[in-house]
C-alpha cells in the first residue's frame, strides 16, 4: 500500500498542490504589484489632463509668451502676467538652497562622521523633530520672530528698508524647514559607504578631513545630490509659509527684501476670492500646471545628471 500524508494524498501529489497554490499567489501578487503600478501612471495622467483641459479658456485668450513675460496681474482687467511670480518663486528658492545645502551638509558631516554615542544620538533627534514640526508652526514663529528681526535689525544693518516681510525672510525660514529632510538624507548616504573606504584612505596617509573631503563625499554624492533635490522640490512647491510671509505683492521685486509673490502662493491667495470668475480660475489653474511642467522637467534633468554622477564616481 502506497504511503499517504495526513490528508489521505500521496506525498508527491500534496507536494504539487503546494507548489500550484504558491505559483498561483505569485502571479496573483505580481498582478497586485503591476496594478500599483499602473495606478500611479494613470492619477498622474488624469491629473495633467485635468489641469490642461481647465487651462485651455486662458491659453486660448492670451498668448503664452505674454503671460510669461508681462508684470501685470490685474484679473478685473483680464491681466494675467506670471513674472513677478515666476521672478519671486526664483529669488526663494535660490536663497533657501544657498542658505540650506552648506548647513546641511556640514551638520550632517558631523552626525555621521564626528559625533558618538550619546551625542550622535541627541543630534538626530533633534533633527527628526525639526523635520516633523508642520510648516504653518514655522510659519507662526517666522512672523513672530524673523519677519521683526529683518525688518529691524538685517535690512538696517545692510543699508536698505523692508517691512519685514518678504522675500528675505520666507527663505530664511524655508532654510530652517528643508534644512532637516537634506540633513537626514546626507547622513544615510555616508553611513552607507563601507568602512574599507575611510580605512583604505586612512591608510595611505590621509588625514580624516582629507578622507572625508576627497573619499566620502564623492561616493556618497549621488545620494547627497538627492538630498538636495527634495530640498529644492520642498522649496519650490511651498505654499503656507510664503503665502503667510512673503507680502502678497504682484510686482517684480527690486531687491530681495521687498514684498512679492511665488507661484504657489499666487494660487493660495487669489484661490478664494477668485475662483467664481471662470477665466481667473483657469489663469490660476495654468499655474498649477506650470509648477507641474517645471518640477516634472528639473526632476527628469535631475535623474539623468545622478545617473551619470553615479557611472563617475562608483566606489
Amino acid at each position: 500500500m502506497a504511503p499517504t500524508t495526513d490528508h489521505g494524498q500521496p506525498p508527491d501529489q500534496e507536494r504539487q498542490g503546494r507548489l500550484e497554490r504558491r505559483l498561483v499567489i505569485e502571479r496573483l501578487s505580481s498582478y497586485w504589484l503591476i496594478g500599483a503600478g499602473l495606478f500611479a501612471v494613470v492619477l498622474f495622467g488624469l491629473i495633467v489632463l485635468t489641469l490642461v483641459q481647465q487651462s485651455i479658456p486662458i491659453v486660448s485668450e492670451h498668448s503664452l509668451l505674454e503671460m510669461l513675460t508681462s508684470s501685470n496681474w490685474d484679473p478685473a482687467q483680464e491681466e494675467f502676467g506670471y513674472l513677478p511670480a515666476i521672478v519671486g518663486t526664483i529669488y526663494v528658492t535660490v536663497l533657501s538652497m544657498a542658505m540650506g545645502t552648506p548647513i546641511a551638509i556640514l551638520a550632517a558631516i558631523y552626525i555621521a562622521e564626528y559625533a558618538e554615542g550619546r551625542m550622535k544620538v541627541i543630534v538626530s533627534s533633534f533633527i527628526d523633530v525639526l523635520a516633523a514640526i508642520p510648516s504653518v508652526i514655522f510659519g507662526l514663529v517666522g512672523l513672530i520672530v524673523v519677519v521683526p528681526f529683518v525688518g529691524d535689525y538685517l535690512a538696517p544693518a545692510l543699508g536698505t528698508h523692508s517691512i519685514g516681510l518678504g522675500i528675505v525672510t520666507v527663505s530664511l525660514v524655508m532654510a530652517i524647514i528643508v534644512t532637516p529632510f537634506m540633513i537626514s538624507l546626507t547622513v544615510e548616504s555616508l553611513e552607507a559607504l563601507p568602512d574599507e573606504l575611510r580605512e583604505a584612505s586612512l591608510g595611505v596617509g590621509a588625514t580624516k578631513w582629507e578622507t572625508i573631503r576627497s573619499v566620502l563625499l564623492r561616493a556618497a554624492g549621488p545620494g547627497i545630490f538627492s538630498a538636495i533635490l527634495l530640498g529644492f522640490g520642498r522649496v519650490f512647491g511651498a505654499t503656507i509659509v510664503p503665502a503667510m510671509l512673503i507680502g502678497g505683492q504682484t510686482a517684480i521685486p527690486e531687491s530681495p527684501f521687498d514684498a512679492g509673490e511665488t507661484l504657489p502662493s499666487l494660487i493660495v491667495n487669489d484661490f478664494g476670492e477668485l475662483m467664481s470668475i471662470p477665466l481667473t480660475q483657469s489663469a490660476l489653474i495654468f499655474v498649477g500646471l506650470l509648477l507641474l511642467v517645471i518640477v516634472w522637467l528639473f526632476n527628469f534633468g535631475a535623474m539623468l545628471v545622478r545617473r551619470r554622477l553615479k557611472r563617475r564616481w562608483q566606489y
